[in-house]
């Protein structure tokens, strides 16, 4: 066979020819020219890989076509199908079956539609001869579809089928003319030299019986099956004509139906059906047009139904954007998102109720698919009256789901046991909505369990977020609503004998005191540290004793406090108010006759007295009992919470910069001492709040629980009232000695004292300053620790314990502390403490080599907030402005050289107020250094520059008045 001359004249050529198993083919051949441009008798057929040496005579299409081309022809087909090399003559004969014809005519198909559909553009199709020549004659193609009209006759006996087709608006016939059908799905007709396509992507099949047949008979016998399972569905999707039966379209506006499938313990969906007329399609079924078939007598009617698949569609997109979610990509059903923690079962009946009024507004139709449980779909809201009686709140309100009204306190055992499903009097089931379960939970909880439903004053919390909440309507009094109002507090004149002013914050929570005693509500002053919790309680007691004379009476607060603190509150009294008669309840040597008290302004105690003496204290009725550092009571199960409790009196109040220290439940000692019963048993609190809140991160639960307290705590933090505080505030801590480390003290001192006098009397004073030097600074030591000196010390020490309380505060307020002393041993003490408590921290001393490396970590370093530095070491050359706390440990003889340490802290590029707190050791050397620092501080800053020199500057009465 000659080979084509690509160098020549040459054309390609499409063919249609019949293979012997797979059907009728395109097959491209490229065809040489003969001089005259005739086709010639030499051909081949060509692919992909041959087509390059006839580029030149190919358009881009023909290279298109080729390719397509190239995966209908059998080699291809049988290496896709069979892996190993192969003859084609052993595979037809072994696995070429119907089946696989089945499988692989379709994908054929798909191929020769796609080059079909591009030549009817270019027009070059031609038959192949029985011998494989590809131009025996040229078909044409047609220009538009035909159509296909499907006639049925029904008679008495029979029924007779048959099409007829048109193509251009006549009649072409097509019966006994030796017409091929090219391809099934979709069908091609080649007739007379000429290919027919048709709309509505009809089957071949259906043309196949009529090529030599004029019509098909059913008969009498078979009509009723044949026309239920043939007749429709031709109905639906063809042209169909019809004697003898009735074929009816009818055109409805459709509705859009939720049908609610609740599966019990399973997760409920919700299906999409749409409705023409009396006719229900479920969504995902998009068949344009449906056909239903009924019998009337002896009469067939077919109904033809007309849908509007593009709506249906929107209303689907409507549900997901509600936020619906398929539940597969291949079904409609729609379901609810929930956290799997919730019941399931409901989620959808609660979806449906939740999104009632936009679904209705949308014409959505709600029904319940099947099951024995008929379930209400409808709003549900309450409505809440509240009355208030002098300590109460009368609640008063009625649930509608739907129209049926029904008092809220029927729903407390469904609500507290969390059970959803409510019978309704007319036996339809009622979903509580999961939020009220959240929201209505505390109301009954904390309710008086009488019959209705009763608030005590204190949860006005509780009466407030149900005011604002969109469910609950409510009308409150007047006093109510200035309740509501906790921002705009009446102001309360200030106590004439209070000295001092208090800044415009510590007016407001002293303002806010006075409201509290008002509405008999008990109080959580929770202000950072540093901001003045005592002084504004101060001014509070010193107006309640101005009141009590004004109105000739006497009252007795107690103050209860860490042992600590006792010095300091003393102090601050004298400073602010020094009418107040104040007696301390401590010690062991106390008086326990608690009648005295009624002497007293203020009783202030420590929590180990009153454990101790609760069984008198208990007798006595106190004005106020005020627990500073209330977070001591923080655990129920502690002597301290119940002894505090056994307490009377008529206000109640607490302090304390960190009332949760560890966990949520810290405040349920604290709150329950204040206003009992605020926040329910400790049992419902813990799962109610703590539980929720801390494992399972609850934000709505976090909301509720700070409506509840919001009225009782008032927090404001050192940045929050920044503006208000001088850029330093300096702030003296006095911390007694423990027992052992005041025995240790005294008879140091006395040793040094006499060794002191004696040297007075017999002249040898002169000489003897290095040992009084080393004496003093004994002295200092041990009102530090007495470990410093004596390492075989085992006991406690009153500074370290008050410095570390105070720490802890200041940590957990997350706040940058430097904690300066003069002694290596002394800051060793607490590296000891730091360390066994894995606190992070910087240190720094005169063996330090890195210096600035270690500022820079401590600067930047936001997990690093505690920096050890010894005076001598950290005085000078140091920037460290993220500490805003700083701790002095011990006085110095020379303040100028206390001053440089916390200027390390006090400089340019410090945005933060700076605290400065000095411990003090009451009763010791160090009190008295205060008193020379000030007697000396003209001299100091001008001269002394060392501690020596300080030292000489000391006559002997000087040194005499430390030695007291």
């Amino acid at each position: 066979m000659l080979r084509v001359d690509s160098s020549k004249p040459c054309k390609i050529v499409y063919s249609i020819c019949k293979h012997a198993y797979f059907g009728y083919l395109i097959e491209p051949h490229i065809v040489q020219l003969n001089p005259q441009g005739d086709f010639s008798l030499t051909y081949q057929r060509i692919f992909s890989h041959t087509a390059k040496e006839f580029a030149k005579h190919l358009t881009e299409i023909d290279f298109k076509l080729i390719k397509i081309l190239d995966e209908t022809e059998q080699d291809y087909i049988i290496k896709k199908y069979h892996k190993k090399v192969i003859r084609p003559a052993e595979f037809f004969g072994k696995f070429f079956n119907e089946k696989f014809y089945e499988s692989v005519r379709p994908k054929i198909e798909k191929r020769l539609s796609e080059v079909l559909e591009i030549l009817k553009q270019i027009g070059s199709l031609y038959l192949m001869d029985k011998d494989g020549w590809p131009a025996e004659r040229k078909i044409e193609i047609a220009t538009e579809p035909s159509t296909v009209l499907f006639h049925f006759r029904r008679s008495e006996n029979e029924t007779r089928y048959f099409p007829t087709i048109k193509y251009q608006g006549l009649r072409i016939d097509f019966m006994f003319k030796d017409a091929q059908v090219i391809s099934n799905q979709p069908a091609w007709l080649l007739l007379n030299d000429m290919l027919y396509f048709f709309e509505q992507d009809i089957e071949g099949k259906k043309l196949m019986p009529f090529l030599n047949k004029r019509f098909i008979t059913i008969p009498k016998s078979a009509e009723e099956t044949y026309f239920g399972k043939f007749v429709a569905p031709l109905i639906e999707k063809y042209h169909v004509y019809a004697e003898g039966f009735d074929i009816k379209t009818e055109k409805y506006e459709p509705t859009a139906i939720i049908k609610v499938i609740y599966v019990d313990a399973g997760i409920s969906q919700l299906q999409l059906h749409f409705k023409y007329g009396e006719h229900v399609f479920a969504m995902g079924n998009d068949k344009k047009v449906t056909v239903h078939l009924h019998k009337e007598g002896d009469n067939y009617v077919f109904t033809r139904i007309k849908r509007d698949v593009t709506w249906e569609k929107q209303k689907f997109n409507y549900l997901l954007g509600l936020g619906l979610k398929k539940t597969s990509a291949l079904y409609y059903h729609l379901e609810v998102s929930v956290d799997p923690e919730e019941d399931q079962s409901y989620a959808a009946i609660n979806w449906v109720n939740e999104h009632l009024e936009q679904l209705e507004s949308e014409s959505f139709e709600i029904e319940q698919h099947r099951g024995t449980k008929r379930f209400l779909f409808a709003v549900n809201k309450i409505s809440f009256e509240i009355k208030e009686d002098n300590d109460w709140f009368d609640i008063n309100a009625i649930v509608y789901f739907g129209n049926h009204p029904i008092p809220f306190i029927s729903l407390k055992q469904h609500i507290l046991h969390k059970k959803r499903e409510f019978t309704l009097p007319d036996g339809s089931i009622a979903i509580i909505p999961d939020k009220w379960f959240t929201q209505y939970g505390s109301l009954f909880s904390l309710s008086d369990g009488g019959k209705g439903l009763k608030l005590k004053k204190h949860h006005i919390g509780l009466i407030n977020e149900l005011a604002e909440d969109g469910i609950a309507n409510i009308t409150l009094s007047r006093k109510l609503q200035k309740l509501n109002d906790f921002e705009n507090i009446a102001d309360t004149q200030m106590p004439v004998n209070f000295k001092g002013d208090l800044r415009s914050y510590q007016k407001a929570g002293y303002n806010w005191f006075s409201f509290l005693r008002e509405y008999h509500f008990g109080g959580c002053l929770a202000d950072d540290m540093g901001l003045g919790k005592t002084i504004q309680t101060l001014a509070m007691l010193q107006k309640l004793k101005e009141e009590d004379q004004e109105n000739e009476t006497h009252s007795t607060s107690l103050i209860v406090m860490p042992t600590s603190l006792i010095y300091n509150w003393l102090n601050e009294a004298k400073k602010f108010t020094p009418k107040l008669k104040i007696h301390a309840h401590t010690g062991t040597t106390r008086n326990k006759d608690i009648s005295r008290f009624s002497n007293y302004d203020i009783i202030i105690t420590t929590y180990g007295i009153t454990r101790v003496d609760i069984d008198s204290l208990k007798d006595f009725y106190f004005s106020y009992i005020i627990l500073d550092e209330s977070q001591n009571i923080k655990n129920p199960s502690s002597k301290s919470f119940k002894a505090v409790r056994a307490l009377k009196s008529k206000h109640k109040l607490i302090l304390s910069g960190t009332p949760v220290e560890n966990s949520v439940s810290d405040l349920w000692t604290q709150l329950t001492f204040l206003n009992p019963g605020l926040l329910g048993t400790q049992a419902f609190f813990n799962e109610e709040y703590v539980q929720a809140i801390e494992k399972k991160k609850d934000e709505e639960k976090a909301r509720k629980l700070q409506a509840i307290i919001k009225p009782f705590v008032l927090r404001r933090t050192k940045e929050q009232v920044a503006n208000e505080l001088p850029s330093k505030t300096e702030q003296i801590f006095y911390c007694n000695m423990s027992e052992d480390q005041a025995a240790y003290y005294e008879k140091t001192k006395s040793a040094y004292r006499n060794d002191l006098l004696n040297s007075m009397d017999d002249g040898t004073y002169a000489k003897k300053q290095v040992q009084i030097l080393q004496g003093l600074t004994a002295l200092r030591q041990l009102a530090n620790h007495p470990v410093m000196i004596d390492h075989n010390y085992t006991s406690d020490s009153g500074k370290f314990e008050n410095v570390v309380h105070t720490l802890d505060n200041v940590l957990k307020g997350g706040h940058k502390v430097l904690i300066f002393s003069q002694f290596v041993k002394h800051l060793a003490i607490f590296k000891q403490y730091l360390d066994q408590e894995k606190i992070p921290f910087a240190y720094l001393d005169g063996a330090t080599k890195n210096r600035g490396e270690i500022v820079a970590e401590f600067q930047k370093n936001t997990e690093l907030k505690v920096f050890l530095i010894s005076i001598k070491a950290g005085g000078v050359g140091l920037n460290l402005t993220q500490a805003d706390y700083v701790f002095i440990l011990d006085p110095w003889w020379n303040p100028a050289v206390e001053q440089q340490a916390i200027d390390r802290t006090h400089r340019i590029g410090q945005d933060k107020k700076v605290f400065i707190y000095k411990f003090i050791a009451k009763d010791t050397v160090e009190e008295k250094i205060l008193a020379l620092q000030n007697r000396k501080k003209r001299l100091a800053s001008s001269l002394i520059t060392t501690e020596e020199s300080f030292f000489k500057s000391l006559s002997k009465e000087d040194i005499s008045e430390l030695l007291k």
